[in-house]
């Protein structure tokens, strides 16, 4: 499903990613973990085709980043730090708006199903440009499952919610990952990821330093899983 082999990215003399391996099979919920400027969001913007890498192989469902970004965006929904939405359009004519970018038709039924699910169907008719910073959170959410992709990349999407909201956010996540589809997750809350995903890798100093799937994690926990990867000695990778 996702196949990214010796990824390097530079931004100008800094190497941000050094050689990162990183394979998915279809189904799997992974949580990539990091401290703050490991490369977190920097790998994810390449796998949603938002950058180039420098070096490296990035396949998605079969199709190579970047020269094949039309088709990988088909099948791919990502949560962002920016919600990507309209503020001059209401909650369901951005829906809409994203809706037909994928070519779909009687958007009516799933507009009415996403809004529902992330709680504004109040909201539906309101200007976006009112909502709170969580509420907008929300209707990207709904945003990236729009088309029902096959991948969904997240990065930080509990940010900027309340607890109800983070519990309705899991909520549409383990309904994501029962229905088959492909989850990449970024987070700094350890409890939260540990909850939802099925495994777990740790990216520190540009390359993945840990991967364990849920059922391999020590007696102790993910904490203790993060910490010891965090501590081990960098992998080299391509400069």
């Amino acid at each position: 499903m996702i196949e990214v082999r010796r990824l390097v990215k530079r931004f100008g003399l800094k190497t941000v990613l050094r050689g990162v391996d990183f394979h998915v099979e279809q189904g799997e919920f992974v949580a990539l973990l990091g401290p703050n400027g490991a490369g977190k969001t920097t790998f994810l913007r390449i796998l949603a085709s938002l950058a180039r890498p420098t070096l490296g192989e990035v396949r998605i469902n079969g199709y190579l980043l970047p020269q094949q970004a039309a088709a990988v965006r088909q099948r791919l929904g990502v949560v962002s730090h920016l919600p990507l939405l309209y503020g001059d359009l209401t909650a369901e004519e951005n829906l809409r708006f994203y809706g037909r970018l994928y070519g779909l038709d009687g958007l009516d039924g799933r507009v009415s199903e996403l809004l529902a699910r992330v709680g504004l169907a109040e909201r539906r008719r309101d200007l976006v440009r009112t909502f709170s910073r969580g509420m907008q959170q929300r209707l990207a959410i709904g945003r990236a499952l729009i088309h029902q992709p096959d991948v969904l990349l997240l990065d930080e999407p509990h940010t900027g919610l309340d607890q109800d909201a983070c519990e309705m956010l899991d909520t549409i996540l383990r309904d994501v990952a029962a229905q088959g589809q492909t989850v990449v997750m970024t987070s700094h809350d350890l409890a939260r990821a540990e909850d939802l995903a099925t495994r777990f890798d740790v990216l520190s100093r540009g390359v993945i330093v840990a991967s364990a799937a849920a059922q391999a994690l020590p007696p102790e926990g993910l904490l203790s899983f993060y910490r010891q990867a965090l501590r081990a000695p960098a992998q080299k990778g391509a400069a």
